[in-house]
């Protein structure tokens, strides 16, 4: 709450180091359109109210904080005279928002010359045109390079992702095309062997018995169990004795198919049961086609059915025709994500999944936490990567009071200490040149943070990275679509304070 309004001395106001350069004429003019103002201990603005004032501490303590998920986050306290807040982006005009970026309390008694938005602005104008010019250019510039980079970064990424998706893609595409040109090739040799059995003067209840062995193998084949690799030869060897007996050739190769198909020896007594002895060979070669064409075809079922899995996944991790924002299960898109970044995991990287499946939807939009998954992922394997060792990487999700946890953890070599205040600083990276941009943490955080409202954050110590997402479960603000590329960082630093 503001006291007694002390008059303005431009003495005391040019000790500030702020203005201890000018001229009694501009202090002139500063005390004539500004005021020193007392507050007694409490808020003073708030933030995301229109920045109507430019603060310049004379006395007192001063705390910086910003609103991150349900939390006020304490930026910066300090008590050196001169420090300055408030409506710093005056001088910019209607260009840009004009609204507070952050909290200031004060925790005593506290004076300060308090000057109006568009005197600030009118003052930087006139008195230093060039550092006004300089000031914009370096502001506009900034958020170009930092959109356009941002921009290429997504670029790679996608680039990256469609290189995966289609190595993904092609094993399934191309193991498809095989089965189906040696299931043509089985289907010719059927017919062949058909009309062979059919010349042959059996009784028609007799080709009715092999219709009937046929189509209970085909049931079999569907219903075959996968064996561990000494069962299968055990029995490989069983079935391979039993053809010989019987003097069927090529044994060797027909007892693998029946093994794969879940036929034994027993199944083959039924079948020389069902038949007579001199068209035994000829009934088992026809079986055996029947098996390798269900086989064929139970191989294209699965690589067509990854196909789809995959271009599900695609569509998933796009989000091309969803609703930019809905409410969305995190666990379809962290399933999207990881699949779609398969191909860079490797025969060294173990992904596990730890998910508590009970928690509910969240509103989100999940075209961009699927971003935020890709850059956290692609940071843990890099990690993990630098090591030369086997790795493991956690995805993580769970409740924590009112928001949802999803963490990343990764047995990577870890972040350092004396950086892990800027890794979410646009443009730092850790990564040699040329492998990063620096804005994968920057561009997450602005997702997570300003545009879902939610909290990001890094526990790390060597072999123990973890990055955390915490998400609100419902929306706090649903008219406030911000745009996560514009406009400062929540939370990141006090870069308002000097």
């Amino acid at each position: 709450m503001t006291g007694r309004v002390p008059p303005c001395d431009p003495r005391e106001i040019g000790s500030l180091f702020l203005f201890e350069k000018l001229t009694p004429e501009q202090l002139g003019r500063l005390c004539a359109e500004g005021r020193v103002e007392r507050f007694e201990p409490g808020p003073v603005y708030t933030e995301g109210d229109p920045a109507t004032c430019f603060y310049v501490m004379i006395e007192g303590t001063v705390v910086l904080y910003r609103r991150v998920g349900g939390d006020d986050v304490e930026v910066s306290r300090t008590s050196q005279p001169g420090v300055y807040s408030g409506a710093m982006q005056a001088y910019l005009g209607d260009r840009v928002p004009q609204v507070y970026n952050n909290s200031m309390r004060v925790t005593e008694p506290t004076r300060f010359f308090v000057l109006p938005a568009q005197s600030f602005a009118d003052i930087m104008q006139e008195w230093f045109p060039m550092a006004a010019h300089l000031l914009e250019g370096l502001f506009f510039g900034a958020k170009s390079t930092q959109r356009a980079i941002g921009q290429r970064e997504r670029l790679l990424a996608l680039g990256s992702l469609s290189a995966g998706l289609t190595h993904e893609l092609n094993n399934p595409a191309a193991a498809a095309v095989r089965a189906t040109a040696t299931l043509r090739e089985r289907i010719a040799k059927m017919r062949h062997k058909l009309a062979v059995i059919a010349q042959g003067a059996y009784a028609p209840e007799v080709l009715a018995g092999l219709i009937d062995i046929q189509e209970r193998t085909a049931e079999r084949v569907a219903k075959a169990t996968v064996l561990s690799p000494l069962e299968a030869s055990d029995r490989e060897d069983e079935l391979t004795d039993w053809l010989d007996d019987r003097g069927i050739p090529d044994a060797w190769r027909l007892a693998p198919t029946f093994v794969q198909a879940g036929l034994d020896v027993d199944w083959l007594e039924q079948v020389a049961a069902a038949v007579d002895e001199e068209i035994l060979p000829s009934a088992v070669g026809w079986l055996n086609y029947t098996v390798e064409t269900e086989l064929l075809m139970d191989e294209i079922g699965d690589s067509t059915t990854r196909i789809s899995h995959l271009v599900d996944a695609a569509k998933q991790y796009s989000q091309l025709d969803r609703a930019p924002h809905r409410v969305v299960d995190v666990h379809e898109l962290l399933d999207s994500t990881l699949l779609m970044l398969s191909g860079k995991f490797g025969p060294r990287i173990t992904v596990v999944k730890d998910y508590d499946r009970t928690l509910p939807p969240v509103p989100a939009y999940p075209a961009e936490l699927n971003q935020v998954w890709t850059n956290l992922i692609d940071n843990a394997v890099f990690a993990i990567g630098s090591t030369g060792e086997d790795g493991t990487l956690t995805v993580r999700t769970a409740r924590e009071g009112d928001r949802l946890l999803v963490e990343f953890r990764d047995t990577g070599p870890g972040v350092p200490a004396d950086v892990r205040g800027r890794i979410f600083d646009p443009f730092f990276t850790t990564k040699p040149v040329g492998e990063g941009t620096g804005l994968g943490l920057d561009i997450s955080w602005r997702i997570v943070v300003n545009k879902h409202h939610g909290g990001l954050q890094v526990e790390s110590e060597p072999g123990d990275t973890r990055f955390q997402v915490l998400l609100p479960l419902t929306d706090p603000d649903p008219d406030s679509d911000s745009d996560p590329d514009s406009g400062p960082a929540e939370g990141k630093s006090a870069e308002e304070t000097v």
